[in-house]
């Protein structure tokens, strides 16, 4: 069977169980598609529905998050985790004001030189917003590479320059087709080739399948590494001192934030890495606040 042919009984399946997500609504705009590829790094479908609508209702284009300061990103971002995100996007949206008249561009060179714009991001970007042929590798693209294509039951820790190559020569020749290709084999690798769970019976490549034929040989059994521990560590502090800064107005005093953790050491620390990180800022020896909160903040809805 040829490469060509595995990409359109992918995108045959696809057309009848992709979930129905609203950036994947045509004419979405490359825009909203950007913010919700940021989003899903690291983050559930589930949990980044709700922000992402509250973030393109409020910022349908670059210049209005470009407009609002840095504090208001943080805000609007809530508890979708990894908050440095909110800054990046924002950072992004400066740059497409300065650079691309407000404008997502859509030649690759140019993604990639965006803030908080890698590789993936920028090739996701290109291939759904602007039906483009490159190569979207996340871990469930090499996943599904890996087993299909090469019979391994995984393809290791890190994206390599083989795989962006082997995703490729899977690709149709047709820009549009190979885009949606793309989405079909992200979209298996993510509902059907899982890491520990892979549900073959229901594959539609089950039968090209390298890895399922050759008996699913040392198909992971368990977590490949131990979970991180969430509870009592300084990402946990850091997230408690966020909130009390996106629900108050104008600088907190230190004092108020030593009541979010008892132990000085850990408290102080996670708060030295916030105002590393761009998200806070001091004001004077006993505040803080959002980085560049001037304003009344628009709370989310999502916290």
């Amino acid at each position: 069977m040829s490469e060509k042919k595995l990409a359109a009984m992918a995108i045959s399946w696809y057309d009848q169980n992709a979930r129905d997500l609203p950036w994947r609504v045509p004419d979405v705009g490359a825009w909203p598609i950007l913010i919700s590829e940021i989003m899903l790094q690291q983050t559930p479908v589930v949990r980044v529905l709700p922000v992402w609508r509250e973030w393109v209702a409020r910022w349908p284009e670059p210049a209005a998050l470009a407009a609002e300061p840095p504090a208001e990103a943080i805000r609007m971002w809530g508890r979708l985790g990894y908050p440095r995100r909110a800054l990046r996007l924002r950072e992004c949206a400066v740059a497409l004001v300065e650079r691309h008249a407000g404008r997502v561009p859509t030649d690759l060179d140019e993604l990639l030189a965006l803030p908080g714009v890698g590789s993936y991001t920028a090739r996701a970007v290109a291939a759904f917003a602007y039906g483009q042929r490159h190569p979207v590798v996340d871990t469930n693209v090499r996943r599904l590479v890996a087993r299909v294509v090469a019979g391994e039951p995984d393809a290791g820790p890190a994206t390599r320059p083989a795989d962006l190559v082997a995703t490729a020569e899977l690709l149709p020749d047709q820009p549009t087709t190979a885009a949606r290709a793309s989405a079909a084999f992200m979209e298996l690798g993510a509902l059907v080739c899982t890491a520990r769970a892979p549900r073959c019976a229901d594959c539609p490549l089950a039968e090209v399948c390298g890895w399922y034929g050759a008996g699913r040989p040392a198909v992971p059994t368990g977590p490949t590494r131990r979970p991180q521990r969430y509870a009592g560590t300084d990402r946990q502090v850091r997230g408690l001192l966020l909130a009390v800064l996106r629900d108050s107005v104008g600088p907190v005093p230190v004092q108020r934030l030593d009541l979010v953790w008892k132990d000085d050491v850990q408290r102080s620390r996670a708060l030295a890495g916030l105002v590393t990180d761009g998200l806070v800022e001091l004001v004077g020896d006993d505040a803080c606040r959002l980085a560049g909160d001037v304003a009344t903040p628009q709370r989310s809805t999502v916290d």
